[in-house]
């Protein structure tokens, strides 16, 4: 298994291994301390037990702490280090009685290191053969080997029931934190695919609004620098006329240019009511604007769509209808809704056979974003209309 990392990226499993170098450094003192103040064996055989226990250390501080720091990912490692350190234990454990306190602090190593069957094991022959050497090297009563005894099955029993708990609970960690990385890894690519549909949300915004405004305020400009080089020669007032409205014309688009960087409302709107935008709008290309109904302030993404839309169509009429082509907008304003309508007498088009342009799908889409639609009614020889129809419920005061 891999070391579990807490939400600041430190390894819990690194932190509180303290824990485990102080309970072993405990329970090995106590050991030594027993060994060494027991009353039997003779001296020199405790002595000779303390030693032996002695090399625990060495052994555990270079080899079984990285291995059980890792949870015994090198498993042929673990092998070898547990077998050691039962090797190790096995001769003083059998010597003196009291060294098998040091069980306490072999058997948890087991179950780290290794898995549930080979820790069993291991933890079977920590528990009952010193116990079984000790008797057959000592000369013992049958009360001390009895007592001994059901004292050594007693913590085998207690260590198997303790060891699968603990490792169960440790599987069950990992499971949970494997879950926790995925659940990050979800919701990191929950947000990079928030962010990435938020930014293309915002670059087709973007794209409509320059089309709705830069791109056709150019598009006039160009359009009259034409008029005016076609004039020059033989209607001087004329060209005249055209040079201003390519002036007014740029103005326009310098402010709606910096409308559009502040991220404010467009510049025909600052300040003005919808239908006083619309007669700016339509003054510009000559067109003639009814208002029906009682107007009234509404919410400024829907003021901003019927603009648009309007701008859109009288686009379209001066692109492809004939210069003086008659244009009428109309703006009604009904109960539960807003329908601006703009017609021409121009040449038309068959909608069966033409191919919408950019500007006619932004402005379905920006109808659709608040609710409303965007028609487009045409035939061959007679005009053209579009239709937008929003959502426009009247204010109640409560």
């Amino acid at each position: 298994m891999s070391a579990r990392t807490d939400p600041r990226g430190v390894h819990v499993w690194d932190r509180t291994f303290r824990l485990w170098d102080t309970y072993f450094a405990i329970v090995w003192l106590a050991t030594l301390v027993f060994v060494l103040g027991t009353a039997q064996p003779a001296w020199p055989v405790r002595l000779a037990a303390a030693a032996l226990l002695v090399l625990l250390v060495p052994l555990y501080v270079s080899v079984g702490r990285p291995v059980l720091m890792t949870e015994g990912v090198a498993e042929r490692r673990a092998v070898t280090y547990i077998a050691a350190a039962v090797a190790v234990y096995m001769v003083p454990g059998v010597l003196v009685g009291e060294t098998r306190l040091m069980a306490f602090a072999l058997v948890p190593q087991c179950f780290i290191a290794l898995r549930y069957r080979r820790a069993m094991i291991a933890v079977t022959v920590i528990n009952i053969a010193p116990v079984v050497g000790w008797a057959l090297l000592w000369d013992i009563s049958r009360q001390d080997l009895f007592f001994n005894s059901v004292f050594a099955v007693v913590t085998l029993v207690f260590s198997a029931a303790f060891g699968g708990w603990t490792i169960r609970i440790m599987d069950q960690s990992q499971e949970r934190a494997e879950l926790i990385a995925e659940l990050d890894a979800s919701r990191e690519e929950v947000a990079q695919l928030s962010a990435d549909r938020g930014a293309l949300a915002e670059r087709e915004r973007l794209s409509r609004e320059i089309h709705d405004t830069l791109a056709q305020g150019f598009t006039s400009v160009l359009m009259l620098i034409q008029a005016v080089d076609a004039e020059l020669d033989h209607d001087v007032p004329r060209a005249r006329r055209h040079l201003a409205l390519m002036a007014d014309t740029a103005r326009q688009n310098l402010a709606e240019a910096r409308a559009l960087v502040a991220g404010g409302a467009p510049a025909d709107l600052d300040g003005a009511s919808l239908p006083d935008a619309l007669h700016r709008v339509a003054s510009r290309h000559g067109a003639l604007v009814r208002v029906l109904g009682e107007a009234r302030p509404l919410a400024p993404g829907l003021e901003v769509v019927a603009l648009r839309g309007c701008q859109e169509a009288l686009a379209n009429v001066h692109k492809h209808a004939p210069p003086d082509t008659p244009i009428q907008v109309e703006l009604a304003y009904g109960e539960a809704d807003l329908t601006l309508v703009v017609r021409d007498t121009g040449p038309g088009f068959d909608p069966a056979e033409a191919t919408d342009g950019f500007g006619l799908r932004g402005l379905r889409a920006r109808a659709a974003e608040v609710g409303g639609t965007a028609t487009v009614t045409s035939a061959p020889g007679a005009g053209t209309t579009v239709t937008v129809r929003l959502p426009a419920p009247e204010r109640t005061l409560t």
